[in-house]
């Protein structure tokens, strides 16, 4: 189902303005979908393997700055001036200070209500005997503090490097990550690059390779990870339900996802801020932050019914004690 000759962001501009079309097509003459909760909650209690898809959209309402649009700079560049392989070969040292800065940010943020609602829906329904595996461009790892375990991280993460010379990747969560970086990173234009001599940036300590370590992230014109996306690809063909949450549905080839997913007729719920290129081809729709939509969407089905069966009994006990006194 996924092309996985794709790139992160340079997938095939033909497949994309092909994609595009019949999405235009498509959105002509599907109805609007649907903002009812209760049938919503009918669908999802039906669910036996959710695929959620997740984007900035979630992180953003921890404060975690996308720098994506106007005035996300670092300094005086853009992510895509500094995520690139050929940015981190010119200058690794201004590299990982973009990236320093970025870890240390995100050890100052927590996971938000929505990051929670989908931890605890995944505890609760593996308890079931159903699945729920979270999809995520998001390189944070909040879904994996808030609780997730089944997690597919398309673009990497923050917290893993990866060895330049023996190609091995590990979990790094030191702050800093090495000496030399301790105070440097900071955003402000007028700050000066720290000039960081390469033998003094994060270097692997496998078997005594120590080759120089690069954020194991995804970077704008790298292929993503083929094992990924054939889990991806796994995943979203087992699905009987897939929801799209926080995600602008623009960045390829994520943006192909969910709707490769309702085109074989499966139910496909997005929770976002604003209608996306997507919308119209969902079966639900629910506006709105996704930490106030996503929470009662995926709460406990006996909560939302509690005050209903609570009502009744006090009724039928009425009606007894009314009747056989």
């Amino acid at each position: 189902m996924i092309v996985r000759q794709f790139t992160s962001r340079g997938v095939t501009s033909h497949l994309c303005s092909r994609f595009k079309e019949t999405q235009t097509q498509n959105r002509q003459v599907m109805a609007r979908p649907s903002s009812d909760l209760a049938a919503f909650r009918e669908v999802f209690s039906k669910a036996k393997h959710v695929a959620i898809l997740t984007g900035a959209g979630v992180s953003a309402e921890s404060g975690v700055p996308t720098f994506r649009g106007e005035g996300g700079f670092w300094r005086k560049w853009q992510a895509q001036d500094l995520a690139t392989p050929g940015a981190f070969s010119q200058n690794p040292s201004r590299v990982w200070e973009f990236y320093h800065y970025r870890r240390e940010v995100m050890l100052t943020k927590s996971p938000n209500s929505a990051h929670v609602a989908i931890a605890e829906c995944e505890a609760r329904l593996q308890k079931q005997g159903r699945r729920v595996t979270v999809i995520t461009q998001n390189i944070d790892e909040l879904h994996r503090r808030a609780g997730s375990t089944n997690i597919l991280e398309i673009h990497g993460s923050l917290f893993k490097t990866r060895c330049m010379s023996c190609g091995h990747v590990g979990v790094n969560h030191k702050s800093p990550i090495c000496a030399a970086l301790e105070g440097k990173g900071a955003p402000d234009p007028n700050t000066s690059d720290a000039q960081i001599p390469p033998h003094d940036l994060p270097r692997c300590e496998q078997g005594g390779c120590s080759g120089l370590l690069r954020p194991n992230v995804v970077w704008f014109g790298e292929t993503l990870d083929s094992d990924i996306l054939t889990r991806v690809e796994e995943e979203l063909d087992l699905c009987d339900l897939c929801l799209v949450v926080g995600t602008s549905s623009i960045v390829y080839p994520a943006a192909m996802f969910a709707p490769q997913v309702a085109a074989r007729g499966i139910p496909v719920a997005e929770f976002n801020m604003e209608e996306t290129p997507a919308t119209m081809r969902f079966r639900f729709h629910f506006q709105g932050p996704c930490g106030t939509t996503l929470p009662p969407a995926l709460a406990r089905i006996f909560i939302q019914y509690q005050c209903i069966i609570s009502w009744w009994s006090l009724h039928v006990r009425w009606y007894f004690y009314h009747m056989y006194r």
